[in-house]
C-alpha cells in the first residue's frame, strides 16, 4: 500500500512540472490534442491546425477566399516569436502562427475537436504535427 501511495504521489509530483512547462512552449493558445493522425496541433478550442504546402517558409500565401475557408491563426497584439513558434505579416498586415516556419490555419469544416477533415484536402493541406 504504501508504494502505491509512494508512486502515485511521484506522478502528481511530476505532472505539476510538466504542465506549465508545455504551456509555455506553445505560445498563442496554440496547444497539442489528438486525432485519428495522432498528435496534432490545434487552436484554443481544440480544433485541428493545418499546414498549407505551397506556403514558402516564413510567408502566406492563403488570402481572400482561401483565408476564408481556412482562417489563419492570427497573433494579437505585441505578441512574440517562441521556439519552434514564429510569426509572419500577412499580405493584409494581419500577424500570423507560423510554426517551424510553416504558416497555421484552421478548417471551417472541422466541426469538433479532433476532427482532420482538412488533412490532404487537395493534396495541398497537412495536419500540423508537434
Amino acid at each position: 500500500m504504501r508504494h502505491k501511495i509512494l508512486f502515485a504521489a511521484s506522478v502528481l509530483a511530476l505532472s505539476a512540472f510538466t504542465v506549465p512547462v508545455l504551456a509555455g512552449e506553445m505560445p498563442g493558445g496554440i496547444k497539442t490534442g489528438q486525432s485519428t493522425l495522432g498528435p496534432v496541433l490545434t487552436d484554443s478550442k481544440g480544433m485541428t491546425l493545418y499546414y498549407f504546402d505551397p506556403d514558402p517558409a516564413g510567408k502566406s500565401v492563403c488570402n481572400g477566399k482561401c483565408a476564408t475557408a481556412w482562417p489563419p491563426v492570427m497573433a494579437q497584439g505585441s505578441t512574440a516569436a517562441d521556439g519552434d513558434f514564429t510569426i509572419v505579416v500577412r499580405d493584409d498586415g494581419g500577424k500570423q502562427w507560423a510554426h517551424r516556419g510553416k504558416p497555421l490555419y484552421a478548417w471551417v469544416k472541422d466541426k469538433n475537436p479532433g476532427d482532420t477533415t482538412g488533412h490532404r484536402v487537395g493534396d495541398k493541406w497537412t495536419a500540423a504535427q508537434p
